[in-house]
């Protein structure tokens, strides 16, 4: 469900300054004044990207979170939420439906910051990974699976613990019905039942998943071993045409001693 963006908790506190000069520089507080002024910015778009969200306008709400992302610093590594504690399930955009009410979202515990990160980075790292699960929402509306995995990849690098983004990985990553997709998925689900509280409704449905992925896996790793294998044959066959031969002409077969000889036959 779409949350009341004014129901987030507020950003964690900001690390302590280093001990000995306690006066900010003149270029340190510009910096930091520049910074706000991208993530007021960034604000604006993303409720706009909201408002198209609830509109159910995906391209319009994914160019407005786009644009949102843009203005937001990059990235600097570790420069990320530290992978602490149990994650908050809400984010700003879930779905197409009206705002939860503060009585209906289950509470979250304050996620551990790294003390390299100070306050006005923790807030760009929290409005970057936002940004990126609502972009992976946009791209489940359109259908396209790949482009989820992507956004949400992007926003559990700033914060590893964000259930949504977990969620909608593991989802599309189901849906891509790939061997390494949905080996992903089973590891996002297992990540989402610990951090999820145990009463929660959703790792009931979870578990059940959870269940149904390893025969799953199985078939799709026979199914691509299969497909991987035809190929090799058919390029085995162009050059054993060459001298009259193909892959026919081979025979595998087992040793008895967990191995295979090969013969030939004409």
């Amino acid at each position: 469900m779409l949350d009341d963006p004014n129901a987030q908790s507020q950003p964690p506190a900001a690390a302590p300054e280093p001990a000995g000069d306690a006066t900010p520089s003149t270029s340190t507080v510009q910096d930091q004044e520049h910074v706000r002024k991208c993530l007021n910015d960034a604000d604006e778009l993303k409720q706009e990207g909201n408002e198209h969200f609830r509109a159910r306008r995906w391209d319009e709400a994914l160019a407005s979170y786009r644009a949102a992302l843009g203005r937001l610093p990059k990235r600097s590594e570790p420069a990320r939420i530290d992978d602490k504690g149990k994650a908050r399930a809400t984010d700003e955009s879930d779905d197409d439906e009206a705002p939860e009410k503060d009585s209906q979202r289950p509470e979250s515990t304050p996620m551990a910051q790294q003390e390299s990160l100070t306050g006005v980075q923790l807030e760009c790292a929290k409005a970057r990974a936002v940004l990126n699960a609502n972009i992976g929402a946009c791209y489940m509306k359109l259908g396209d699976h790949k482009e989820v995995v992507t956004a949400c990849t992007e926003a559990l690098k700033d914060d590893p613990t964000y259930i949504k983004a977990l969620q909608r990985r593991a989802a599309a990553n189901e849906q891509i019905d790939s061997w390494s997709s949905l080996s992903s998925a089973q590891e996002d689900y297992k990540r989402l039942v610990e951090l999820l509280p145990s009463r929660s409704p959703d790792v009931v449905a979870i578990r059940r998943t959870l269940a149904s992925l390893p025969p799953r896996i199985e078939a799709a790793q026979k199914r691509e071993t299969a497909e991987m294998l035809d190929k090799l044959k058919g390029l085995g066959n162009r050059i054993l045409g060459n001298f009259g031969l193909s892959t026919d002409n081979f025979q595998f077969v087992p040793n008895g001693q967990g191995g295979y000889s090969m013969n030939f036959v004409r």
